[in-house]
Formats: structure tokens, sequence, C-alpha cells
């Protein structure tokens, strides 16, 4: 109420009148100069502070998240300056942004639900810049936490955009968070395959493959006497981004050498009898 009194009481004429015009050209200019001036500052007090926290190694997730904060708290602060100079109360000036904000709040009720879910994913870091991540429905690297969405890029080089509102509230898988990544193989041989001889050639192959991490911890093993095959098991270590590499480059290489060493992978047949 009290913003809309001051707007009522405010008009051109009586500030003119108040004071001589040329007063008031002065108070205009200046006012004017004082925004041009402080937003240059702004822009370079912003930009030194980016520059400052990247030197100092500071959160890479938070960086931009502080950086447009304490931007958009100069550029009010320099609005406050602004009214001050064109002789507005500032308290009158104060209660029109607020009430400006709560009719904005109210309705951009989704965005403030986003802007909420920012702050918690900034405060409990589920995830970080540069996390592989699967998250409504997309997989995909951190880019970038924003205040309102998080940017995601996929293997195919594409950005997608996920609001941080149902991000921050539903299920997440983070591939990165471990620091590595399972990745599970099954390879079936013939019955009347050499085991040992096979279970010897996949840890040859894994051995080849310089992406394996931990190689020591993996071991085959005989997970299943199936209906046509002796299915083998093993489990290896990557680093999350190298998991689609240690996955193709396995079921090839594996597919080779069992070739070489007279290894059989059975597969289905169907017998055909014509009767006249």
């Amino acid at each position: 109420m009290n913003a809309f009194l001051f707007l009522a009481d405010f008009d051109i004429m009586s500030f003119l009148q108040g004071e001589s015009f040329l007063t008031a050209l002065k108070s205009l200019g200046l006012a004017i100069v004082v925004w041009i001036v402080g937003s240059i500052v702004i822009n370079k007090v912003v930009s030194i502070i980016a520059m400052s926290m990247e030197k100092a190694n500071f959160d890479a997730s938070l960086r931009p998240f502080l950086v447009s904060m304490i931007g958009v708290l100069l550029k009010v602060l320099l609005m406050l300056a602004v009214a001050s100079t064109l002789g507005m109360e500032v308290t009158s000036f104060v209660a029109i942004l607020s009430a400006a904000a709560f009719a904005i709040g109210m309705a951009l009720q989704g965005g403030l639900a986003n802007f909420a879910g920012g702050v918690m994913i900034l405060i409990f870091k589920p995830f970080k810049i540069g996390d592989l991540l699967t998250a409504q429905g997309f997989t995909g690297s951190v880019k970038e936490i924003q205040i309102f969405n998080t940017l995601l890029e996929t293997l195919d080089n594409e950005i997608i955009i996920i609001p941080n509102g149902p991000l921050s509230n539903g299920t997440m898988t983070n591939h990165s968070k471990q620091g590595k990544r399972g990745i599970a193989f099954t390879f079936g041989i013939a019955y009347d395959a050499d085991i040992d001889a096979a279970k010897k050639v996949i840890m040859e192959v894994a051995a080849t493959c310089k992406e394996v991490i931990n190689l020591n911890e993996s071991g085959v093993v005989v997970a299943e006497l199936g209906d046509s095959s002796v299915n083998l098991a093993v489990r290896l270590w990557a680093d999350p981004a190298d998991w689609w590499t240690v996955f193709f480059y396995m079921n090839e290489h594996v597919k080779k050498a069992f070739d070489k060493n007279n290894i059989g992978i059975p597969y289905p047949t169907m017998d055909v009898n014509i009767s006249k």
C-alpha cells in the first residue's frame, strides 16, 4: 500500500515546482551518470571476483551461482543510489521493490522452486561439475550449475537443461561419486571349450586395455551353466568417463582372442527337415 501511495504522490510537475528546472536537470543528469558509472564499476568488480575465485581454485559448482548473486545484489544497491540521487525516499523505493518482488514471486512459483533447488544442490553437493549423472531420464556430464537450471553435456555433445527443482527432489545416479565404476561382462563359451584357457584369455585382454584400473581386484568366474553355453563373468573397473571405451574394447578384443585361441562361442542353430 505504501508503494502505491508513493507512486500517487510523486509526479514530475510537483518535482519541478519544488526546485528550479536547472536543478532538476542536474539531478537527472547526475542520476544517469551514477547509473552508467555504477554499471561499469559493477561489471568490473564482478569480473575481478570471478577471476579471483578461479585463481583461488574456488569450488567450480559455486562460482557461477555466487558471481550472479553478487551481481544482482550490487545492481539493487545501485538502483537505491540512483533513487536517492533523484530525491526519492529510499524507504518508499524499497517498498516498491518489495511489492514487485512479491508479485513476481507469486507469478513465478516454479522459478522460485528451481532457485531453492539450486541452493540445496550447492549446499548438500550431491554432484559437482564434471560428474557423470543420470537424472530425469538423461545421462551426461555436469557442465554447469546455474541458479535455476543444471546443464548436462551428453556423449553426443548435446546440452540438456534440467530445472533444479525436480533435479533436487528426484532420484539421480551419480556415476562419478565413488571415483571408479564397475563394468560387468558375460562371455559364453562352448561346453567342450577349455574353461581355464578362456579365463586366461579374458584377463590377458583386460590387461591390454589401458583404461582398466585395479585389475588385481578383478577375476573371471563361471556364472552359469546355460542351455548351450558356459557363461563366464568378470567385472572390471574404470573411470566413469572411460566406461564405454572399456565396454566396447572388451567385447571386440575378447571375441578376436577367442577366435585366435580356438575357443568356441555357441550360437543358436536350427535343423530343418523336409519330408516329401
